[in-house]
């Protein structure tokens, strides 16, 4: 396995593993899958000020981990909120942990200290796998996404890490 930034030309490839989140679950709140055209733009404006990391494994993209604002205040610069999918085939061979790892230790090097993750639950292995990365509950939203003629719970989980304030690129 291989992670590297992405590239626009993996928008494709990224809609491929976001398509079945969308239409098969309640992960994603998003109910129309997004155009390989809006994917680039997605791309393009985290690039601006975020890390954006695709997971490759002989040549094809398999996962993408991305960061972006939690909230358009200047107080708020050294907190983000991370977002990771993996595709199906690849699930459980260790590629969210690796991609959360590299897309961590980027954020950490660019002045990030907080980290936060939109869970829709259930979703047992999402809450599992931020948990042993020490990331705890922070809230709860009861019935907050009507998805699949239902109602559907977020929590948001967080990270803190300790380090110096400084200014965030």
């Amino acid at each position: 396995m291989m992670i590297r930034p992405v590239q626009l030309s993996d928008a494709a490839a990224i809609r491929a593993i976001y398509q079945p989140y969308v239409t098969e679950t309640a992960i994603t709140f998003e109910v129309d899958v997004p155009t390989v055209l809006e994917f680039e733009r997605r791309i393009a404006k985290t690039l601006t000020q975020f890390p954006y990391l695709v997971a490759e494994v002989d040549g094809k993209v398999v996962g993408y981990a991305y960061a972006s604002t939690y909230y358009a205040r200047a107080a708020y610069d050294w907190t983000t909120e991370l977002s990771i999918y993996v595709a199906k085939e690849a699930r459980g061979q260790g590629i969210g942990s690796a991609l959360y790892t590299a897309l961590e230790e980027e954020l950490q090097a660019r002045g990030y200290l907080r980290f936060l993750a939109c869970i829709a639950v259930p979703n047992e292995a999402s809450i599992s796998m931020h948990e042993k990365r020490g990331y705890v509950q922070v809230a709860h939203f009861p019935k907050i996404g009507y998805k699949f003629n239902k109602w559907h719970d977020i929590v948001w989980m967080q990270k803190t890490i300790e380090g110096p304030v400084r200014k965030i690129k």
